[in-house]
Protein backbone atom coordinates (compact mmCIF):
# COMPACT_ATOMS: atom_id res chain seq x y z
CA UNK A 1 0.00 0.00 0.00
CA UNK A 2 1.27 3.35 -0.95
CA UNK A 3 0.81 6.64 1.18
CA UNK A 4 1.27 10.21 0.45
CA UNK A 5 0.70 12.70 1.65
CA UNK A 6 -0.93 15.43 -0.76
CA UNK A 7 -0.88 19.08 -0.39
CA UNK A 8 -4.19 20.17 0.61
CA UNK A 9 -4.31 17.37 3.46
CA UNK A 10 -1.64 19.17 4.96
CA UNK A 11 -3.89 22.33 4.35
CA UNK A 12 -6.73 20.64 5.65
CA UNK A 13 -5.32 19.83 8.65
CA UNK A 14 -3.67 23.25 9.11
CA UNK A 15 -7.40 25.09 8.86
CA UNK A 16 -8.68 22.31 11.20
CA UNK A 17 -6.44 22.44 14.19
CA UNK A 18 -6.92 26.36 13.55
CA UNK A 19 -10.54 25.63 14.22
CA UNK A 20 -10.12 23.66 17.06
CA UNK A 21 -8.65 26.72 19.14
CA UNK A 22 -11.55 28.60 18.88
CA UNK A 23 -13.37 26.14 20.89
CA UNK A 24 -9.92 24.99 23.29
CA UNK A 25 -8.79 28.91 23.69
CA UNK A 26 -5.18 27.76 24.35
CA UNK A 27 -3.22 29.97 22.25
CA UNK A 28 -0.96 26.85 21.00
CA UNK A 29 -2.37 24.85 18.79
CA UNK A 30 -2.52 27.98 16.24
CA UNK A 31 1.18 27.58 15.51
CA UNK A 32 0.68 23.32 14.49
CA UNK A 33 -2.49 24.50 12.33
CA UNK A 34 0.09 27.33 10.77
CA UNK A 35 2.76 25.07 10.57
CA UNK A 36 0.58 22.47 8.76
CA UNK A 37 -0.08 25.59 6.21
CA UNK A 38 3.41 26.51 5.21
CA UNK A 39 4.00 22.47 4.60
CA UNK A 40 0.83 22.18 2.20
CA UNK A 41 2.09 25.52 0.56
CA UNK A 42 5.79 24.12 0.42
CA UNK A 43 4.09 20.80 -1.32
CA UNK A 44 2.72 22.95 -4.16
CA UNK A 45 6.03 23.30 -5.74
CA UNK A 46 7.60 20.08 -4.48
CA UNK A 47 4.65 17.70 -4.70
CA UNK A 48 7.44 14.55 -4.66
CA UNK A 49 8.52 15.26 -1.20
CA UNK A 50 8.73 12.63 1.13
CA UNK A 51 6.20 12.23 3.61
CA UNK A 52 9.38 12.18 6.05
CA UNK A 53 10.61 15.36 4.79
CA UNK A 54 6.99 16.62 5.36
CA UNK A 55 6.41 15.74 9.05
CA UNK A 56 9.78 16.64 9.74
CA UNK A 57 9.34 20.54 8.12
CA UNK A 58 6.43 20.44 10.08
CA UNK A 59 7.98 19.86 13.29
CA UNK A 60 10.35 22.42 13.22
CA UNK A 61 7.85 24.95 11.80
CA UNK A 62 5.93 24.22 14.53
CA UNK A 63 8.74 24.88 17.00
CA UNK A 64 9.81 28.04 15.18
CA UNK A 65 6.29 29.77 15.26
CA UNK A 66 5.66 28.83 18.63
CA UNK A 67 9.05 30.08 20.26
CA UNK A 68 8.60 32.98 18.50
CA UNK A 69 5.25 33.54 19.56
CA UNK A 70 6.20 33.00 23.39
CA UNK A 71 9.57 34.31 23.93
CA UNK A 72 9.62 37.02 21.24
CA UNK A 73 6.02 38.70 20.28
CA UNK A 74 3.81 37.82 23.35
CA UNK A 75 6.46 39.91 25.67
CA UNK A 76 5.57 42.59 23.78
CA UNK A 77 1.90 42.51 24.54
CA UNK A 78 1.92 42.77 28.28
CA UNK A 79 0.05 45.63 29.40
CA UNK A 80 2.00 47.97 32.00
CA UNK A 81 -0.56 50.02 32.95
CA UNK A 82 -1.97 49.50 36.95
CA UNK A 83 -4.79 51.73 36.17
CA UNK A 84 -8.26 50.68 37.44
CA UNK A 85 -6.70 48.75 39.94
CA UNK A 86 -7.87 48.27 43.29
CA UNK A 87 -6.29 51.41 45.55
CA UNK A 88 -7.01 49.44 48.81
CA UNK A 89 -4.36 47.04 48.19
CA UNK A 90 -1.89 49.17 47.45
CA UNK A 91 -2.40 51.42 50.69
CA UNK A 92 0.36 50.63 53.67
CA UNK A 93 2.34 48.44 51.34
CA UNK A 94 5.92 48.51 52.80
CA UNK A 95 9.13 48.80 49.86
CA UNK A 96 12.65 49.93 49.67
CA UNK A 97 13.22 52.95 47.47
CA UNK A 98 15.54 51.61 44.00
CA UNK A 99 15.61 55.28 42.28
CA UNK A 100 14.91 58.67 43.90
CA UNK A 101 12.07 60.95 42.47
CA UNK A 102 13.45 64.13 41.21
CA UNK A 103 11.79 67.22 39.79
CA UNK A 104 9.16 65.59 36.63
CA UNK A 105 10.99 62.23 36.57
CA UNK A 106 9.32 59.79 39.46
CA UNK A 107 11.28 57.13 41.50
CA UNK A 108 11.37 53.63 41.99
CA UNK A 109 10.27 51.32 44.65
CA UNK A 110 10.53 47.20 45.15
CA UNK A 111 8.56 45.70 47.36
CA UNK A 112 9.71 42.35 48.59
CA UNK A 113 6.31 40.44 47.25
CA UNK A 114 4.79 41.68 43.93
CA UNK A 115 1.69 43.75 44.92
CA UNK A 116 -0.91 43.62 42.07
CA UNK A 117 0.90 41.59 40.19
CA UNK A 118 4.48 44.00 40.29
CA UNK A 119 7.17 43.97 42.54
CA UNK A 120 8.50 47.20 41.02
CA UNK A 121 6.05 50.92 41.45
CA UNK A 122 7.15 54.23 40.12
CA UNK A 123 6.45 56.59 42.95
CA UNK A 124 5.98 60.34 43.98
CA UNK A 125 7.16 61.66 47.31
CA UNK A 126 6.83 64.94 48.99
CA UNK A 127 9.51 64.47 51.03
CA UNK A 128 13.63 63.73 50.41
CA UNK A 129 13.79 60.20 49.89
CA UNK A 130 17.43 58.46 49.54
CA UNK A 131 18.37 54.72 47.59
CA UNK A 132 17.38 52.15 50.00
CA UNK A 133 15.22 54.15 52.63
CA UNK A 134 11.64 52.03 53.45
CA UNK A 135 8.37 53.95 52.47
CA UNK A 136 4.58 53.47 53.02
CA UNK A 137 2.36 53.67 50.65
CA UNK A 138 0.20 56.57 51.47
CA UNK A 139 -2.14 57.04 47.90
CA UNK A 140 -1.83 56.67 44.52
CA UNK A 141 -1.79 59.04 41.20
CA UNK A 142 -2.20 57.56 37.93
CA UNK A 143 -0.01 54.91 37.65
CA UNK A 144 2.29 56.14 40.32
CA UNK A 145 2.23 55.54 43.90
CA UNK A 146 2.77 58.61 46.80
CA UNK A 147 4.58 57.36 49.40
CA UNK A 148 5.81 58.79 52.47
CA UNK A 149 9.19 57.41 55.06
CA UNK A 150 8.48 54.11 57.04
Amino acid sequence: MDFALLYWHWIVFGIGLMLLEIFLGSFFILWFGAAAIVVGILMVPLPAMSVIAQVLIWAISSTAFAFAWFKLIKPLNTDKTKAGLSRESLLGEIGQVLRVPNGEQRGKVRFPAPVLGSDEWLIISQEDLDIGDRVSVIDLSGNALIVKKA
